[in-house]
C-alpha cells in the first residue's frame, strides 16, 4: 500500500456546501407519477420542483385552483416537466377520490403520495374555538387519512407494487408543543399512521415513511404564524445548534430520495431534518449553552479545588 505524505506547507481548502445543490441523478424519478397535496406553495412547491427535475410527472392539489395553475405553469416552464393542477379539499373523501380518478385517467397510474397539506394556529389553546381545533385536525390528520386510504385501496386492489407514501410531520409530533396543540395532536396521529401502515401494508409493496422538518420558513405560512415583527423577535435560527434555518432544496433532496427506488429498504421511518433543534430543546442541561466561557473557567476551578481536598 502506498503511503501519502503531506508536507507542512500542504493546505486544505474548506469548501462551503451549496445548499441549493441537487442530490440525485437527473433520471432518478423518471416514469413515476407523484401526487403532492398542498403543492401550490412552500415546501410542497419546492418538492414538486425537484421531482419534476428528476423526471417525475406530478399532480399538485389544494383548494386554491388559481394558485395551483400559476404554480404548475411556473414549474413546467422552469423544468420542462408535466405538472397537473387539481383542486381538492383533502378534508372530504369524495373530493380525494375524484382527484385520484382524474390522475389515473390522465396518466394511467400513481406511484407516490406525498401528504404535505397542512394548517396551523399559534395560540393559547383556551383561546381556540372547537371549530378552529377541528379545522387543523381535519386538514392534517383526516386529510392525510383520506388520501392514504384512497390511494392505498387503489394500489391494493390493482396489485400495484413499489408504491410509496411520504408524510410530512414535525418534531413535536413526538415531543408535543405548547401553543400549537391542534397541529401537534394531528401530526402525532399521522406519525402513528405512518409507522402502523409501514408494517401492515408492506406485504402489498407499499412503503410508508415520514419527514419531520425543523424551521424551513416559507413566505405564506410563516407570515400567518408570526405576523408583523414577531419573526424578528422569535429568531428561529437561534434555536438551532447549526445557527441557521433550513434551505428548501435540502428538504426536497431528502423527499426525492425517500420516494425514489434508492430508498427501497427504508420503511416505517421518520427522518428528522432540523439542524439539531429538537435535541437542543430536549436535553435537561442544554440551557447551559448560555453560560459564558469565563463562568465555565470559574466552575472548573471550583470543581478542581474541591477534588484536591
Amino acid at each position: 500500500m502506498k503511503s501519502i505524505l503531506f508536507s507542512k506547507s500542504s493546505t486544505f481548502t474548506k469548501k462551503t456546501m451549496d445548499l441549493n445543490a441537487k442530490m440525485l441523478r437527473d433520471d432518478a424519478l423518471s416514469g413515476k407519477v407523484i401526487v403532492v397535496t398542498g403543492g401550490g406553495s412552500g415546501l410542497g412547491k419546492a418538492m414538486t420542483h425537484y421531482f419534476l427535475e428528476l423526471g417525475a410527472i406530478v399532480a399538485i392539489t389544494s383548494r386554491d385552483i388559481d394558485k395551483l395553475k400559476a404554480t404548475a405553469l411556473e414549474l413546467e416552464t422552469a423544468t420542462g416537466g408535466t405538472c397537473l393542477p387539481l383542486a381538492c379539499d383533502v378534508r372530504h373523501y369524495n373530493q380525494v377520490e375524484e382527484m385520484l380518478q382524474h390522475v389515473l385517467k390522465t396518466f394511467g397510474k400513481v406511484d407516490v403520495l406525498v401528504n404535505n397539506a397542512a394548517g396551523n394556529f399559534i395560540s393559547p389553546t383556551e383561546r381556540l374555538s372547537a371549530n378552529a381545533f377541528d379545522t387543523i385536525i381535519d386538514i392534517v390528520l383526516k386529510g392525510s387519512k383520506n388520501c392514504t386510504l384512497a390511494l392505498g385501496k387503489h394500489w391494493i386492489d390493482t396489485k400495484q407494487e413499489s408504491s410509496v407514501i411520504l408524510n410530512i410531520v414535525t418534531t413535536y409530533a413526538w415531543t408535543g408543543s405548547a401553543y400549537v396543540v391542534p397541529s401537534a395532536t394531528a401530526k402525532a396521529g399521522v406519525l402513528a399512521m405512518t409507522r402502523s401502515l409501514a408494517v401492515e401494508w408492506a406485504k402489498y409493496g407499499i412503503r410508508s415513511n415520514a419527514i419531520a422538518p425543523g424551521p424551513f420558513p416559507t413566505k405564506g405560512a410563516w407570515d400567518r404564524l408570526l405576523p408583523g415583527d414577531l419573526k424578528e423577535k422569535f429568531d428561529l435560527a437561534k434555536k438551532v445548534p447549526l445557527k441557521r434555518v433550513g434551505n428548501h432544496q435540502e428538504l426536497a433532496n431528502l423527499a426525492a430520495y425517500l420516494v425514489s427506488d434508492f430508498s427501497g429498504y427504508v420503511n416505517g421511518e421518520v427522518i428528522t431534518i432540523d439542524g439539531g433543534e429538537w435535541l437542543q430543546g430536549a436535553g435537561q442541561f442544554n440551557l447551559l449553552e448560555a453560560v459564558p466561557t469565563e463562568l465555565w473557567d470559574m466552575l472548573e476551578m471550583m470543581i478542581k479545588s474541591k477534588g484536591t481536598k
